[in-house]
């Protein structure tokens, strides 16, 4: 155990990441040494910050509290702090079963902590703004939330439950943020929300998406633009003008569309009909060829039975999704679904769907991914691997989306090159500098 050390352990989303990397700035601006999610934690203080959004997430972070406890009750560790998602929703149950935690915060409150911790070692550091934070990805890349919470109340879904209702930043305060980082060398923003498609609603009654990534894009220095999350019913159109106007926002989009068939749709209190997705969906490309639209499905909800199923197949071979990720249901706490809809399949069958969809998306994804050999994309190199450089398209999120393995270049991490697609796999491509 070391003293004046803390480690956060961050567990879940890339929207909880950013709430880590502002509790790590305002720890080291009161004199700490920290260090986020080390191999071997061995802080005075250990903070995991936790998911609680579906099942296996929620076990995740409790068997990593577990541990923590363990590693506390053999003196390897000091005090033992949890907040996050987790907590926000069971606190009382886990401060029952789980003694070895000295301190419990939800999502919201964890800034006391930074209140109850005495000044450090060290000069005192500036209070650092609302939105600083100290990045834990690569210097040249971040997420940058715009909003929290949602207010869609989907059948399945205990978002709402946890984060309470949507809450917009204000445009000015996002815009400061994306100044000052693109003066530490970010050149990649991946814009994240529980709910991208009501950004503004609240704060100034209308979507104000379009403006805030209009604005974004004018500022020297930022060289993609990503959007993730948005929700299909009452989409901002005017977002897809944006879109097009500035080379710097991706032609891609991040949108979970969840199912096809109507029945299933209402089950799940999706707010949009079958035919309504089709349309939108095709408008998106009408007005955007290029675009790449990455999205989430769900098998085994109530109701789906095996036409319901099919359907959804067919509507995935018709839209060839460039992008595709899918789960399988699992009943949630509290949830209107787990309240009024009984889950009646089998997980076992659950599981045949799951992997028939996700078979049938490898193919579709291979066949996109082929269509790409012999043309020539700009590419953000990530990491080196020896002589091969490894990156992304502006099609290509962080960790979830296919990388690029480049020949020919001595280009560093950060730097942008000019690649030409020689080979494809299902989630992978190949290809040598131009």
């Amino acid at each position: 155990m070391k003293k004046g050390l803390i480690d956060v352990i961050s567990l879940g989303c890339s929207k909880n990441l950013i709430d880590s990397e502002r509790l790590l700035r305002r720890l080291a601006a009161k004199g700490y040494a920290v260090r986020h999610d080390p191999p071997s934690p061995s802080g005075e203080w250990v903070v995991v910050n936790t998911c609680g959004f579906i099942q296996d997430a929620k076990e995740e972070s409790i068997d990593m509290i577990l541990q923590l406890g363990q590693l506390k009750k053999t003196r390897k560790i000091g005090r033992l702090v949890v907040m996050g998602c987790l907590s926000e929703r069971y606190m009382d149950q886990l401060k029952a079963e789980i003694p070895e935690v000295d301190v419990w915060y939800g999502k919201f409150d964890w800034k006391s902590f930074i209140d109850t911790l005495p000044q450090h070692s060290g000069l005192k550091d500036a209070e650092p703004k609302e939105w600083e934070r100290t990045l834990t990805t690569p210097d040249f890349s971040t997420y940058l939330k715009i909003s929290e919470g949602c207010n869609r109340y989907c059948a399945f879904c205990a978002i709402p439950l946890i984060t309470g209702r949507h809450t917009s930043r204000p445009i000015e305060e996002i815009l400061e943020e994306t100044t000052d980082l693109v003066g530490k060398g970010v050149k990649e923003f991946n814009i994240i929300a529980q709910d991208l498609s009501s950004y503004g609603t609240d704060l100034y009654q209308r979507h104000a998406l379009p403006e805030l990534i209009d604005r974004m894009a004018g500022i020297p220095g930022v060289e993609w633009i990503r959007l993730h999350y948005a929700y299909p019913s009452d989409f901002p159109m005017e977002l897809l003008d944006v879109m097009a106007k500035h080379a710097n926002v991706c032609k891609y989009i991040d949108i979970a569309l969840q199912h096809i068939d109507d029945g299933v749709l209402s089950n799940m209190r999706r707010h949009i009909t079958g035919e309504e997705t089709r349309r939108l969906l095709a408008e998106m490309r009408r007005r955007l060829p290029d675009l790449k639209i990455r999205t989430t499905l769900m098998v085994g909800f109530p109701g789906e039975d095996e036409k319901a199923f099919n359907a959804l197949l067919d509507f995935v071979r018709e839209q060839r999704f460039e992008r595709m990720g899918a789960f399988a249901y699992s009943e949630e706490d509290d949830t209107w679904a787990a309240r009024n809809l009984p889950d009646t399949i089998s997980p076992e069958e659950k599981q045949r769907r799951l992997d028939t969809l996700m078979q049938l998306q490898q193919e579709i994804a291979l066949g996109r991914n082929e269509e790409m050999i012999g043309t020539t994309v700009k590419v953000l190199v990530e990491r080196v691997e020896g002589e091969t450089r490894i990156g992304r398209t502006q099609w290509d999120s962080p960790e979830v989306d296919p990388e690029v393995y480049v020949r020919g270049s001595s280009a560093e991490p950060g730097e942008f090159i000019n690649v030409k697609i020689t080979g494809a796999e299902p989630f992978e491509l190949f290809g040598e500098l131009v």
